[in-house]
């Protein structure tokens, strides 16, 4: 149980997730008809060069799935000290995030996992709100697991490898690590999707 980022394939962004559940509700394949709509709308080209969903090897990097434990508070008294309200809004704000820049988010009236319908954000703009946070607090971006493919980011947070980290590399980051979670979980979505070119999406 839990809520989790994960990355989405293309079968089940295009046709549906096979959940019967999904599927009365009309699926992720609804959501992505709803986008494409929405892009040509504003003269942009459909989302449609999803890649397929890689067979799970632990460290690869060709997925991502991580869980969302800490408590967030600090993450969002971080986004408003040093982001815009604007800015804060887009960086948590979203349901599904998608490897193209958005010169704004699109709310779409689809129902995601946990809200009434979607937010789509572009991975572009939450990366860079996300390296923001990461220089403000010191985080050792290069010390910290770069593959997500099972929990990896959660368990290097809840198993003692931050504060060990924290330990040898102080700075502001060290001191709530529950907030340091939450802003490289979002450096690491956004990168991710950018690399592997996938959408990203909570479950």
């Amino acid at each position: 149980m839990g809520i989790y980022l994960v990355s989405v394939g293309a079968q089940e962004w295009l046709d549906g997730d096979g959940d019967g559940e999904h599927e009365a509700e009309g699926g992720r394949g609804a959501l992505a008809s709803a986008l494409n709509d929405e892009l040509r709308r504003r003269g942009l080209a459909p989302y449609e060069s999803v890649p397929e969903a890689a067979a799970f090897v632990r460290g690869s990097g060709l997925s991502f799935e991580e869980k969302l434990v800490p408590a967030m508070d600090g993450f969002a008294a971080l986004c408003r000290e040093h982001l815009s309200p604007r800015e804060g809004e887009l960086l948590l704000g979203w349901s599904v995030l998608v490897p193209f820049s958005l010169d704004e988010e699109i709310r779409l009236p689809v129902e995601s996992a946990y809200t009434d319908d979607t937010v789509v954000a572009g991975a572009p703009e939450v990366l860079a709100l996300a390296q923001r946070l990461a220089a403000v607090t010191g985080l050792p971006v290069e010390a910290i697991p770069e593959a997500c493919d099972n929990l990896d980011l959660t368990f290097w947070f809840l198993e003692g490898q931050a504060k060990e980290a924290a330990e040898s590399r102080p700075g502001p980051w060290g001191e709530d690590l529950d907030t340091a979670f939450y802003v490289v979980l979002y450096l690491r979505a956004a990168q991710h999707s950018l690399r592997r070119g996938c959408p990203m999406t909570y479950c």
